[in-house]
């Protein structure tokens, strides 16, 4: 089947030449992203064979859309996610404003060139939002629209713009999606508008349920403004002809699979099909009859996702006041050969196709990067689009230094939970400016992580101040101020909307010059549920700080499904993120402090601290008196670890991180009584512990002193490692200095029950930690 151009599927171009223009523009993007696959699988040399890929059908899908978008109606404060398998109609459109050079449009999916979906901190070309996670992307300007007011309310800058984001249909299926359109916040942020590609297809097939009504009624329940751009004027045109009710009737009510077979029908059998059996079959084919064949293929592929007319009326209807879905029908492939097949979505034109879509096009296979005289009506057009949409550079605001030490020291049994919620407090007295940028958000879970001082201190975000019915009962000890002025963002209990909050927070001095230090705290076992969502905030440039609490078995009580196992393995593997897990309250203030530090700025990184409910006697800390001998303290403990107990000629060396600090020392006494005395090395951090040993071995960058300091070469001594967690994340450091070592953690479900219980039945107790070394030193 033929395709055709963009320019006759255009409303009645002739008529207007601003849209002649803009067809124009819509036919060179749809070539141009199809030549960006085309080059990168069929032209660019492929020595090792590997599939390279791309999403042409993808692209087509999105192209009639996003140039309408870019070329009538984005303003520079408007900012938009691109789906990620349209990530070529972006660079196409790039290209054509002038945003990038030609050399990058042979880069697609190359070593160092144009991502295979947007990136914010790897593409050559301006990208909003990073995508590529399903569901991630899309929901993320919901949360970039909180993180830019937010983001206001310290700068004084406006807050405007609209935020876009540009979802396939299949990605509805995401969960994530509904976890954000559900969270009763969304619904004030009338900034946010989606486009749903409603190409009724996924990866592998037409999928026969994906009803437009459905998806109208699901957003009008959470309160969406809702627009469907379901027809274009040529087909609307048809619709008003003696019989054109039957024919919308049939169209709409006609299954997903059938429509698109139709697309690839010969035109007579298309005849036949299209009226089908029902009671309007006959004035059906009436209609038809006095439509030519050329029309008719026309008509047919006249979807509104596809009408540069129709989607600018559905623009034009966006009322800012709550958020808005416009939900446009459209086809898979849309002006190509492969428009409408089934299995189209990863399909790739071959030569022969390409070839006929340049000449049906008017463009030169052989000279696929064309863009616009400058003196002709189009050319014109993206000259007068590229200056529209400048950016002026947003200057870095000058933010404090954060302070490293508040110089005091905690007395008597506390918890690292616990003082969490005081160094935030502590903060606010010593480092106000610094404190005023902090923003904290929890899913549900303030009161239950200790952060309830801390929320009744500064106050709850919200759009607008609203009332506190129980700020005058006083038995109510946590006290809920909303105003926009407030620092701590409550969420529902959904972890994923929590962590791509604290991404976008983690942005904004990238975005809008506006360093703020977010810190979301959850469950340590929900962090898992949490972790893609994180990851992708962290891709995509947002500086965070997770902190996950209570964690491990140490949470006796609560059973199997509330302790967490994996996770610090999860803190040492995660890139661009320093992972800190305390054993003392002095320790959260120095990890935090250093967390907040790093943040903020190029090259930053995020934090994951994992904190206990568990009770430690302070004074085990031992925090050294002398001014210079606390601060060589705090830099070990900052930088991996520290020695928390050093004997003459050790027989083993036990490694103990967090909670089990008590266990080790006791451990250490017995085996002392033994004869058989060990040092103690407490680890705060595995990831900056690996780290450090790549280094020494020349693998990454930093230096190795943290490695010397705690496991001196001289020192090299059997090792026993244990923590509240799997063994796994302490094993490499038997590798420092190539000794025997016995990992101790927990590789197995938990249970509820007594502390001592649980520990016992997971060999992480004294009598375990005891029996490793004599083992090993036997």
């Amino acid at each position: 089947m033929t395709p055709l151009t963009a320019t006759e599927l255009a409303t009645a171009p002739s008529a207007d030449p601003a849209l002649v223009a803009l067809a124009e523009v819509e036919r060179r993007v749809l070539w141009l992203a199809t030549s960006m696959v085309h080059h990168a699988n069929r032209v660019r040399p492929n020595p090792s064979g590997l599939k390279v890929g791309g999403h042409q059908a993808s692209s087509a899908s999105m192209a009639t859309i996003m140039t309408e978008l870019w070329f009538e109606q984005l303003r520079p404060e408007d900012r938009v996610s691109v789906k990620p398998h349209a990530s070529p109609v972006l660079h196409a459109i790039n290209y054509l404003l002038g945003g990038l050079e030609e050399r990058h449009m042979t880069s697609l999916r190359q070593f160092g060139g144009v991502q295979s979906y947007p990136s914010r901190t790897k593409d050559p070309d301006v990208v909003d939002y990073s995508t590529g996670s399903v569901g991630i992307g899309a929901t993320a300007p919901i949360w970039g629209a909180i993180a830019r007011r937010y983001a206001s309310s310290l700068s004084g800058a406006s807050a405007r713009g609209r935020q876009y984001s540009l979802v396939g249909d299949a990605e509805l299926d995401e969960g994530a999606v509904w976890e954000a359109l559900l969270d009763t916040r969304v619904q004030e942020l009338g900034e946010i508008v989606w486009i749903v590609d409603l190409n009724r297809q996924s990866l592998d097939r037409v999928v026969p349920d994906i009803a437009a009504g459905k998806l109208e009624r699901m957003f009008d329940a959470v309160g969406w403004q809702v627009i469907t751009v379901a027809f274009g004027r040529r087909l609307e045109e048809v619709f008003a002809l003696p019989g054109g009710g039957a024919l919308r009737t049939r169209i709409l009510d006609m299954p997903n699979p059938e429509y698109q077979r139709l697309l690839r029908c010969p035109i007579e059998e298309l005849r036949r099909r299209l009226p089908g059996e029902g009671s309007g079959s006959d004035a059906i084919r009436s209609l038809l009859s006095g439509i030519g064949d050329d029309d008719l293929r026309a008509a047919i592929r006249n979807l509104g996702g596809h009408d540069l007319t129709a989607l600018r009326d559905a623009f034009a209807q966006i009322d800012d006041a709550r958020p808005t879905v416009i939900i446009a029908y459209t086809i898979k492939g849309h002006g190509l050969p492969t428009e409408g097949h089934p299995q189209n979505h990863s399909s790739l034109l071959t030569v022969e196709q390409y070839a006929e879509l340049g000449a049906r096009l008017g463009e030169d296979p052989s000279a696929p990067w064309q863009r616009f005289a400058e003196d002709s009506d189009a050319g014109r057009l993206c000259a007068r689009v590229a200056e529209r949409l400048a950016r002026p550079e947003v200057p870095n605001a000058a933010v404090p230094a954060v302070p490293v030490d508040f110089g005091r020291t905690p007395t008597g049994t506390g918890t690292t939970q616990a003082a969490l919620g005081r160094v935030l407090l502590d903060l606010t007295r010593s480092a106000p400016d610094v404190a005023r940028r902090v923003v904290t958000a929890s899913p549900d879970v303030s009161s239950s992580t200790n952060l309830a001082g801390w929320l009744n201190k500064v106050g709850v975000w919200s759009t607008s101040a609203r009332p506190d019915w129980f700020d005058d009962d006083g038995e109510t000890i946590m006290h809920w101020r909303e105003r926009p002025s407030g620092q701590h963002i409550e969420l529902g209990i959904a972890e994923v909307n929590l962590v791509s909050l604290i991404g976008e927070l983690g942005a904004t001095w990238s975005r809008w010059g506006q360093p703020l230090y977010p810190i979301g705290v959850l469950y340590d076992p929900f962090v898992e549920r949490a972790l893609e969502p994180w990851s992708y905030g962290i891709y995509a440039g947002g500086q965070s700080i997770l902190v996950g609490t209570p964690s491990g078995v140490s949470l006796a009580g609560e059973g199997g499904a509330h302790q967490s196992i994996k996770t610090p393995s999860i803190g040492l593997e995660q890139p661009e993120c320093t992972s800190w897990e305390p054993a003392f309250a002095q320790d959260v203030e120095w990890m935090l402090l250093a967390a907040m530090a790093q943040m903020g700025r190029p090259g930053g990184r995020s934090a994951y601290l994992r904190l206990s409910t568990k009770p430690v006697d302070q004074r085990l800390a031992a925090i050294p008196a002398d001014p210079a001998a606390r601060e060589r303290r705090r830099r070990q403990v900052v930088a991996g670890g520290f020695r928390l107990r050093a004997v003459d000629h050790p027989r083993a060396t036990l490694v103990v991180m967090g909670a089990m600090v008590p266990e080790a020392l006791a451990a250490a006494d017995r085996l002392e009584a033994q004869g058989r005395p060990v040092d103690v090395v407490c680890v705060t951090s595995p990831s900056l512990l690996f780290e450090a040993l790549r280094a020494r071995d020349g693998d990454g960058e930093g230096g190795s002193w943290i490695l010397d300091q705690i496991l001196p070469a001289d020192r090299a001594v059997p090792m026993v490692t244990v923590l509240d967690g799997h063994p796994h994340a302490l094993a490499f450091l038997a590798g420092v200095r190539g000794v025997p070592a016995r990992h101790l953690g927990v590789s197995r479900f938990g249970q509820a029950g007594d502390l001592g219980d649980v520990y016992r039945h997971h060999g992480i107790d004294v009598d375990s930690i005891v029996r490793a070394a004599l083992d090993l030193t036997d």
